[in-house]
């Protein structure tokens, strides 16, 4: 296996946020820098995708504060996303840094291919899904192995929201009303943040 579609349903569905894990670096905003893959090649092509499931967003995330977003196939619906076409090593190597290990270190993604789900660990992005294929190549995303029922829900920070925001109107063609709207509903986002002031974050 050569190729595969990384399917990112967060930060990384912003394509700047993405090459700070291929090329290495520090978002905007963000709190840590990342060493970026061992292929430093840019994603071949990149498509707006929809997983089955929805996002929520829970615990902290150490890079942006506030919640998380994590997917839960489970929940009803289907969550926006975007598709990157990548080396196979690559995929490997974004997944090790997601789950703070170092490149070279990462999962196979051909374990995710053949069973469906590989849990690899018991942290918050350290379960790898196979979510189908595209023009013939395997869809991958990473997640928690919980379901969002069993952890608590936390209001994402204005950043993080951000980012998201920035990729999705990107990769779907959204405009700031439906995106801002998408987000505020979202578990753990829900009730802490409406959608016009997630509106006012994404035009700062």
């Amino acid at each position: 296996m050569d190729l595969v579609w990384y399917v990112s349903y967060g930060a990384n569905t912003d394509a700047a946020r993405l090459d700070c894990y291929v090329r290495g670096g520090a978002p905007g905003g963000g709190a840590r820098a990342n060493p970026g893959c061992r292929d430093r090649t840019p994603p071949r092509a990149d498509r707006p995708v929809w997983l089955p499931g929805g996002v929520y967003f829970g615990l902290e995330s150490p890079m942006w504060g506030g919640g998380l977003a994590m997917l839960d196939p489970d929940l009803p619906g289907a969550a926006p996303a975007r598709a990157y076409l990548v080396g196979a090593g690559q995929f490997s190597d974004i997944a090790a840094q997601e789950m703070y290990r170092s490149p070279g270190r990462g999962p196979d993604p051909a374990e995710a291919v053949g069973a469906g789900r590989a849990v690899l660990g018991e942290g918050r992005y350290e379960t790898l899904l196979h979510c189908g294929d595209m023009d013939g190549l395997p869809m991958l995303t990473f997640t928690a192995h919980w379901s969002s029922r069993e952890v608590e829900h936390t209001p994402p920070s204005a950043g993080y929201l951000r980012v998201i925001g920035a990729g999705l109107e990107a990769a779907h063609r959204w405009g700031p009303v439906r995106t801002a709207a998408y987000l505020a509903s979202r578990p753990g986002a829900a009730g802490g943040w409406s959608a016009e002031q997630v509106r006012s974050v994404l035009a700062g």
